[in-house]
């Protein structure tokens, strides 16, 4: 964990934030797999780690607005679990290393919390997204369970949105960790091992094995396919062919639990065919472009949109987009190859704080969500601010049931011709991502480099790098 000034810095700017209340954030617990006994791997909430640190199942944290007390809820290890885990750090301890000095026993929740909700006195919590912590809250607020999510706190997902959207330099180094030591290894291993014969799961199964070599946490489900243009693909049953290229989309948590999220997009046995060259020199220009334009003051829509019209310019160059360009973009057009948005706020989460709402952590009353396909999918919109850390990650994807459904409706025949589409229908997806800092004077990209220029990845897949 962080030092513990840095936690009680933390919860210090949030308390000036309310006059009144209870701010009460729980933890999570243990998820039974298929028994009591046997879980799924343990994750903490994030908004918990953030302001009290502890990476244990079991607890809560309470920050006491009137009296200016911050408690911790929790029980100390007994006989059996040292039995079973070992000797541990004690939960005083624990406690003590992010500067809470009242512990109370997890039971004692209950009743405080009843008490407190009995004064009237208005407790504020966030959206939840495992199901325990809600019957949880409904059980100790005495609401009933479909009361939970109506009675959010939106003053409290507000402040701590604002709060956790910027990054100290605390947060950075600890996603450079993970880039440098874990999440590069992670990439240039699937390119030499994207070789005609070898099948997803295997390449997958090492991406995962790396970050497990680092006592770390995958930062969400990898995507490993021959069907990048399935944007979310989790099946890894497919065997490499020659002539196909390999979309992986893979990032790992640090040891504090900051997340990485990398996208690279490689040729089987490494050289791309004329039309991949094509096609990824395309999506590498919107992005290089887009980072070029990630600068302090600029809206992250606008930089969505500039990526779009690198896209659009340069799919009418192939043939496959016509007409002209602004307009095409405007009215959404391009979004049947690129329907999703540029990228998103990273930190704690791959998705920054998702679980507040996208529209509560990415927009604002100046900066609202758009509706247009595609647009309608870019997660963040707001301004850039410094601290911000965002994807860039633009793609071409050539999705069959949704040009066949543009095409029956004589979609945009404008802007899309779709005789020229026939011929890359089975080009599948191109996405090129990266980690981007916002600094005061313009941006940095977070990392260590991965190959990502058609040279490069050819000379590391074969092994020249």
């Amino acid at each position: 964990m962080f030092n513990a000034s840095i936690y009680k810095e933390r919860r210090r700017r949030l308390k000036e934030k309310f006059s009144e209340g209870v701010l009460f954030f729980p933890g999570n617990h243990e998820i039974p797999m298929n028994y009591t006994g046997n879980t799924y791997d343990f994750r903490q909430d994030s908004s918990f780690l953030y302001y009290f640190g502890i990476d244990r199942p079991g607890l809560a944290g309470v920050i006491d607005i009137d009296k200016d007390e911050e408690i911790i809820y929790g029980d100390e290890r007994g006989i059996e679990d040292i039995i079973w885990m070992g000797e541990q750090k004690s939960l005083k301890d624990m406690c003590n290393d992010v500067g809470i000095l009242i512990s109370k026993p997890f039971e004692r929740l209950t009743t405080d919390m009843r008490k407190l909700s009995g004064k009237s006195v208005k407790i504020h919590y966030l959206p939840q997204y495992h199901e325990l912590n809600k019957r949880e809250i409904a059980y100790l607020l005495e609401l009933k369970y479909q009361e939970v999510d109506s009675n959010v706190s939106l003053e409290l997902i507000s402040r701590v949105a604002g709060q956790r959207s910027l990054k100290s330099l605390e947060e950075i180094d600890e996603m450079e960790y993970a880039l440098n030591n874990i999440t590069y290894e992670m990439h240039v291993t699937a390119m030499k091992m994207a070789v005609e014969g070898a099948y997803e799961y295997q390449i997958s199964g090492a991406v995962k094995g790396i970050v497990m070599q680092h006592d770390c946490m995958i930062a969400y489900p990898v995507i490993c396919s021959v069907h990048g243009e399935i944007l979310h693909n989790h099946n890894y049953n497919n065997k490499l062919e020659k002539g196909q290229w390999l979309l992986i989309d893979a990032g790992a948590e640090s040891p504090l639990h900051y997340a990485t999220d990398i996208t690279r997009t490689f040729p089987v046995d490494g050289v791309f065919t004329d039309m991949q060259k094509d096609l990824y020199t395309i999506v590498l220009d919107a992005q290089l472009d887009a980072i070029r334009s990630v600068q302090p003051g600029v809206s992250y829509r606008i930089v969505h949109r500039e990526a779009s019209l690198v896209i659009a310019r340069g799919l009418k160059q192939l043939g496959l987009m016509k007409g002209d360009v602004e307009d095409a973009v405007t009215e959404g057009a391009h979004a049947l190859f690129f329907p999703h948005g540029l990228g998103h706020l990273m930190g704690l989460d791959v998705h920054d704080m998702e679980n507040l709402g996208e529209d509560n952590v990415g927009y604002d009353e100046k900066n609202r969500r758009g509706r247009q396909f595609g647009l309608a999918s870019l997660r963040f919109g707001k301004v850039l601010q410094p601290g911000h850390v965002v994807t860039a990650e633009p793609g071409i994807y050539f999705i069959p049931a949704l040009i066949e459904q543009w095409r029956a409706d004589k979609k945009f025949t404008d802007f899309i011709d779709y005789n020229v589409v026939d011929k890359y229908m089975k080009a599948g997806g191109v996405r090129i991502e990266d980690n981007i800092l916002v600094t005061d004077k313009g941006n940095r990209v977070l990392g260590k480099p991965i190959p990502k220029t058609i040279m490069e990845i050819e000379d590391q897949s074969a092994g020249n790098l």
